[in-house]
Parts: C-alpha cells; structure tokens; sequence
C-alpha cells in the first residue's frame, strides 16, 4: 500500500476504465477552488473496487465527472479517464470520458456506463410507470419497442429479484417499497446493458436486511454479467462484503489504495483508521460474517483486535 498513490497504475495491460490524475475544480468570485486533487484508480473487466471516504471527500464528485454530470460552477480542469472499446468493438480506441462532448457521452451514459444513485425516489420520474421508464431506455440504448421491450423489462425485473415484476411493470415509484425502487433503479442501469456500473452510496437509503440483499444482487450480477463495478460509499464494512480492492479519499485526495484485506489488517492513513473503526461499531450488534469465495473480508476478525475510539486519530 502507498499513502501518497497519485498514480496506481493498472494491475492489467486494458483495464476497462482507467482515471488518471482527475482534478475537479469550483469557480467564484474569489477564484478557483479545487475540490478533487489528481485522483487515479482503475477497474478491470468484471472486478469491484470501492471508492471509499467521508462525507464531501470527493467520491460522488467523481463519478458524476466521470459521467459529464459535474454541478454548474464545478468543472475538470485535468486528467484523463480512458473507457477501453466494447467486446464489439475490439479495433477501436479507448474513449476519454472527460474529453468527450455531451452528444458522446448522453450515447455512452446508459449504453456502457450504468448508474445506480443512492436516492432512487428522486432518481425516478414520479408520474411515470415503472414499465414507461424501462421502455424508454431500452428503446434508446437496445432498438426494442411494444412487446419486445416489455418481455425484456420483466425479464430485468426478475433478474433484479423484484416481487411480482409484471405488476410491478404497472407500478408508479410511490406505489413500490424503498427497496424495491433501488431494485428498480438497478433494473434501469442495467437496460442499456452496461459493461460498466457505477453505484453512489446504493444501500444508504436502506435498512440493514435489505443492504446485505442488494450487496448480494449487485455481487452476483457483476459475476454474472461480467461488469466491472465501481462502488462509492462510506461504509468499508459495504466495501468488506462486495469488493477486493478500495481507493480510500480524504479532502478529494487518495490518501490510501490496495487489497481490502490489507486496508482492514494494516491501514496506514488516519482517514482509513476512522473509517474502519466507524464500521466496526457498526456491526458490534450484527452477527460475525466468514469470508467468501472471493476475498470478501469478515470485519469482526480480519486482525483479532478491537480500536479504541480514544487512539483513532
């Protein structure tokens, strides 16, 4: 691990999405500010990586830059973030998501970039059917319309493990649970068939039975699928349960990166220590988890030690 990694570079010759040096600033009156400084990470093919810290440390800034969504008055002054071509297109260059113009990246936002906010109440249109939302992505990003588009949205709703999905097909947002609105916000990300998911926060807005469930969905479709998945959260017992590797923020810097076994065993920045004391008090009433077939770690005992709040930088 590294407390200073203002490059990492990729464990592979293509990843499938590399950021390199990603500076977000803020204009006003009194000049710029920088709110992200040369932030780098890389996610392989069908691999999860966190993107993970405090609140305002930069995380969300960063995936919406990535998407071109930056609020007015924040803009990227510098960096590179290179989507590698699709399975279909093999001969084709990577694509710089922040050099692209709006028209590239409104074609790419849905078609090779998914997003799953933490908020899916405002994310969904509220006087829109569920079935209406679905139809028209998948109209956009796939060709299907009437009863094709239909059979493959319920199909989306079954994958995502909605109750009842042809009714709920019918459904408005207000007439689903909060758990199934982010089911239902998952099955829109996936339409456009994605090869990469971005999920800001995904189980924030949700009680603890139900995060474990999209934990397990969102671990099983990126196996399934092949996606390769970036997750932003606060939570490193999230990070724990869904992926190998973490970038861990702190003031829109990368102050640490490296194995989600090695960050939980020896974290070297104070930011990492916070955070992993946060998720241990966390899960103090939980019962303990083992470790998975696929590194995940088991936050009660990855070093047989308790944090003491009063030593935590």
């Amino acid at each position: 691990m590294s407390q200073e990694p203002a490059r990492i570079a990729p464990e592979t010759a293509r990843p499938r999405l590399a950021v390199h040096s990603l500076r977000i600033e803020a204009t006003s009156e009194r000049g710029p500010t920088v709110l992200v400084h040369d932030v780098s990470l890389h996610v392989d093919p069908g691999e999860a990586v966190a993107l993970v810290g405090g609140s305002g440390c930069g995380k969300s800034l960063t995936l919406l830059a990535l998407l071109g969504l930056l609020p007015p008055g924040l803009r990227v002054t510098a960096g590179s973030a290179l989507l590698a071509p699709g399975d279909e297109e093999a001969d084709v260059a990577p694509i710089d998501l922040l050099q692209a113009d709006a028209v590239t990246l409104q074609r790419l936002r849905g078609r090779r970039l998914g997003l799953v906010l933490q908020e899916p109440a405002s994310a969904l249109n509220p006087v829109r059917t569920l079935g209406s939302q679905l139809h028209e992505v998948l109209a956009r990003h796939r060709g299907l319309r009437g009863a094709p588009a239909r059979r493959r949205g319920i199909e989306l709703l079954e994958r995502v493990a909605m109750p009842e999905p042809t009714r709920r097909w019918h459904a408005h947002p207000h007439e689903l649970s909060g758990g199934q609105r982010q089911r239902a916000l998952l099955a829109l990300a996936l339409a456009g068939e994605p090869d990469v998911l971005l999920a800001d926060e995904p189980t924030t807005a949700l009680d603890v039975t139900l995060q474990a469930q999209m934990l397990e969905l969102l671990d099983s479709l990126r196996r399934e699928l092949g996606l390769s998945l970036i997750l932003v959260t606060h939570d490193l017992a999230v990070v724990a349960a869904t992926c190998r590797r973490a970038v861990v923020l702190d003031a829109g810097r990368v102050v640490e990166h490296g194995p989600v076994e090695s960050l939980y065993a020896a974290p070297e920045h104070q930011a990492t220590r916070r955070l992993l004391h946060a998720a241990r008090r966390g899960r103090t009433h939980t019962e303990s988890e083992a470790e998975t077939d696929d590194g995940a770690v088991d936050v009660e005992t990855v070093d047989g030690e308790t944090v003491d709040e009063e030593t935590v930088p």
